[in-house]
């Protein structure tokens, strides 16, 4: 039997999983907010997702997709129009984590972040997505300081 924390993980991991998604195919289809999120509470696997973190971030993230993008391409080692969906996708998704949920430790973001970026990224992706994290991380933390 599972404890409240165990579930409480699985079902953040679960929105974490369904936002790579909506923000992969937000950039390939250009869909509204409204179109993602009444596509994606269609999924059979939403119900068992955290829901508000999901709507959360979505919102927070294309309402500040350009300052994101900024802050990627500040922190990247690459130009950012060589990005690839996926990773693009998972480094809106911890760098809005990481201004927006200081509930959430920093370790958690970015380990999440390079999980995701190990299931659906392409090859060697996770190093990329790590060291842009780490980097914004680290000027996020130096500013709460």
């Amino acid at each position: 039997m599972r404890n409240d924390a165990d579930t409480a993980v699985q079902r953040r991991r679960g929105a974490r999983e369904l936002l790579v998604m909506a923000l992969y195919q937000w950039q390939l289809a250009e869909h509204s907010e409204d179109e993602l999120c009444e596509q994606f509470a269609a999924m059979p696997e939403y119900p068992n997702v955290d829901q508000d973190y999901f709507l959360e971030i979505l919102a927070h993230v294309l309402r500040d997709a350009d300052t994101l993008d900024r802050e990627i391409a500040r922190h990247a080692d690459r130009n950012i129009d060589s990005t690839d969906a996926v990773s693009r996708a998972v480094l809106l998704l911890g760098l809005a984590e990481l201004h927006g949920r200081e509930d959430v430790p920093t370790k958690v973001i970015i380990n999440e972040s390079v999980e995701l970026a190990k299931l659906y990224g392409p090859v060697d992706c996770y190093r990329f997505v790590n060291a842009v994290l780490d980097r914004a991380a680290k000027r996020v933390d130096s500013r709460n300081a």
